[in-house]
């Protein structure tokens, strides 16, 4: 099965690592980094690239396609890396997405009519998309699913190799990467953190997004 992560400036590191991770260590898979060309990308902390090893058009017709976020996702009008989501989401078997890569999804015209989730600051902005945003982590509509925010995507990682090769192989690679959460702090969502975290990093994100 090829897999396609199409990756570009301002994305975030995780949400294409993250289910890059449980992904590749499916038997038989071909997982491919993609840009609008190949080669390296900036990631949005401006401290780590990542490098796209195929363009787009080296990759026309994959059977699953996992959008990343990031602040290039906000900021992103290249129509080049839309015109591919979108025609490569005819043929998938998987269109998924992480965090803001939704919003790529959304202006891709695939979202229109399903529910999707994002990063919980930017859900509001499916809307424009005509999506109906959720705060659940990983929401599957037929053949779309979009997760949360960053982390989120080892789940929905997870959750595509339990729909493709069953219970067994899903928890099988769930052990080998120790995928077994157990933060020191409870705030992964803002229903379970503090109000003055919340708004902190609310600022943050819209200073973030101010000066991208």
């Amino acid at each position: 099965m090829q897999i396609a992560i199409p990756i570009y400036d301002g994305v975030t590191a995780l949400d294409a690592i993250g289910p890059y991770e449980p992904l590749s260590r499916v038997p038989g898979t071909d997982v491919r980094f993609v840009g609008v060309e190949a080669g390296p990308v900036r990631c949005d902390t401006d401290a780590l690239s990542l490098v796209a090893d195929y363009a787009v058009d080296d990759v026309p017709s994959p059977e699953v396609i996992v959008v990343p976020g990031g602040g290039g996702s906000r900021n992103e009008n290249g129509d080049a890396l839309l015109d591919w989501i979108r025609v490569a989401h005819e043929t998938t078997k998987w269109t998924t997405s992480v965090c803001t890569g939704s919003l790529l999804l959304g202006k891709a015209g695939i979202l229109d009519g399903l529910k999707a989730t994002s990063h919980w600051i930017y859900l509001d902005m499916l809307r424009e998309y005509g999506a109906e945003p959720t705060l659940d982590r990983v929401v599957e509509q037929g053949k779309v699913v979009t997760a949360a925010g960053v982390s989120s995507g080892i789940d929905m990682a997870l959750r595509l190799i339990q729909l493709e090769a069953g219970d067994d192989l899903a928890q099988a690679i769930q052990l080998s990467v120790e995928y077994d959460p157990q933060p020191p702090v409870d705030a992964g969502s803002p229903q379970k953190a503090p109000d003055h975290i919340v708004d902190l990093v609310r600022k943050v994100e819209q200073s973030q997004a101010g000066s991208g």
